[in-house]
């Protein structure tokens, strides 16, 4: 098997790996057991190795069944890993074990279980307007691939290259561009541009703020360019309320036309982090997603927010197994804005704007400029929201860390307006 191991961003490398998998039940104690062990004998000569070197050593998972219906699942993770340097914003957080470790696999695991369970339902009482139980399952689907979609184009996932604005080691805002001609995408020239921030505030605070689109609308209007939003479709997608799928009508004032735009956004959260997705979509591509066509010719563009815990910082001496610091010396800690000893969470803000529709158009500084003024304004507007506009925000440090580029959207030459 070959397998991609990501943190939503692109300043943390992609760890590959190919190793074998081995199932096997034990009926008569009711277990399961998944386990994953490395190809080394043909690693060395048949496998290109990947940078990080990374092998997944034994590792997996046990899963017994409960009496009361649930199972109890035991995970190991063991890796060998000459670990790529890793933006300091991150360090704590892939060093610690929170970014690769058993934990966050057990934490995705229950979620991806509960969206499951909530695909496969039949029984569902409140569908808003999707006609269906069929049409739900697609509109899921639909969701899933623009999740999907984030993901990857915000990520170092199939060897993507990122380019930093800045030669200042606290500057974590990265730029790429993709020439897009297949079905899936709008068809051009796509910008994206991704940034870091650490934030003093718990991650479920930051996910309920980002997640409410009426908050978001008041409150952020960098984002929703002042209209207003109103769910007229929802889709349960496990026990915590955050977990879910909207789909959300966008009230545009200035529009006297009979035009209706659309919203579909999902929001899923667990112990190991939050993630916020949306994108806009036509009336005519959601009706076909409902009735049951092949939604993938359906073009996405989305953007969103990830937002991740991070535990108080350790001393600069502690040190994991393999000797890698999993903490920050007290200069890298202010270099990023975080306080020693004190707890809060990354937030990752990643955009995404067609910047034209010719694939072969070439990128001029005016769209950059625009995206990075787009994306430090987000940044700045949403920890403004937070500290309830007492605070300054940290928004995105320029080369000699002491301030923030602000301003709202601007449509860049030869391009468009953003792709939400």
């Amino acid at each position: 098997m070959y397998a991609e191991l990501q943190v939503l961003s692109p300043l943390v490398p992609t760890r590959e790996a190919f190793f074998l998998r081995y199932c096997q039940q034990n009926v008569e104690e009711g277990t399961w057991a998944v386990v994953d062990f490395p190809m080394d004998s043909f690693h060395d000569n048949n496998i290109q190795p990947s940078f990080p070197l990374y092998r997944r050593r034994p590792s997996g998972c046990i899963i017994q069944d409960m009496p009361n219906g649930y199972s109890r699942v035991t995970w190991v993770e063991h890796a060998e890993i000459e670990e790529k340097p890793v933006h300091q914003i991150f360090s704590h957080y892939v060093y610690s074990a929170m970014a690769f470790g058993a934990s966050r696999w057990l934490s995705v695991l229950q979620r991806q279980c509960e969206r499951v369970a909530s695909l496969m339902a039949r029984n569902i009482p409140d569908l808003g307007v999707i006609p269906s139980p069929e049409a739900r399952k697609n509109l899921m689907r639909l969701s899933q691939r623009m999740i999907r979609t984030f993901s990857v184009n915000i990520s170092t996932a199939s060897g993507q290259s990122w380019t930093a604005l800045s030669d200042s080691c606290a500057d974590t805002v990265r730029i790429t561009t993709r020439k897009i001609t297949e079905p899936g995408q709008p068809n051009g020239l796509i910008l994206c541009a991704v940034s870091t921030t650490w934030l003093p505030y718990p991650h479920y605070q930051v996910f309920d703020l980002l997640r409410d689109e009426r908050r978001r609308s008041q409150q952020l209007d960098v984002l929703s360019n002042g209209n207003a939003l109103h769910e007229v479709a929802h889709i349960a997608n496990g026990s915590h309320p955050g977990n879910c799928i909207s789909l959300l009508r966008i009230n545009v004032a200035s529009n006297s036309s009979q035009h209706v735009e659309l919203m579909l956004q999902e929001c899923c959260t667990d112990q190991s982090g939050s993630l916020v997705v949306y994108t806009t979509v036509d009336v005519d591509s959601i009706q076909l997603a409902m009735s049951g066509e092949d939604p993938s010719c359906i073009p996405l563009l989305p953007l969103g927010f990830v937002i991740v815990p991070v535990e108080p910082i350790k001393e600069s001496n502690t040190t994991s197994g393999d000797g890698n610091s999993m903490g920050l010396s007290p200069e890298e800690a202010n270099n990023i804005g975080v306080q020693n000893n004190s707890a809060g969470c990354l937030l990752t803000v990643g955009l995404q704007v067609l910047g034209s529709t010719i694939p072969s158009a070439k990128l001029n500084l005016s769209s950059v400029n625009a995206i990075n003024s787009h994306l430090c304004s987000t940044v700045q507007q949403i920890t403004a929201a937070l500290s309830n506009g007492t605070g300054t925000g940290t928004g995105c440090p320029d080369n000699n860390n002491n301030g923030t580029v602000l301003g709202s959207w601007q449509e860049p030459d030869g391009g468009g307006a953003p792709k939400q």
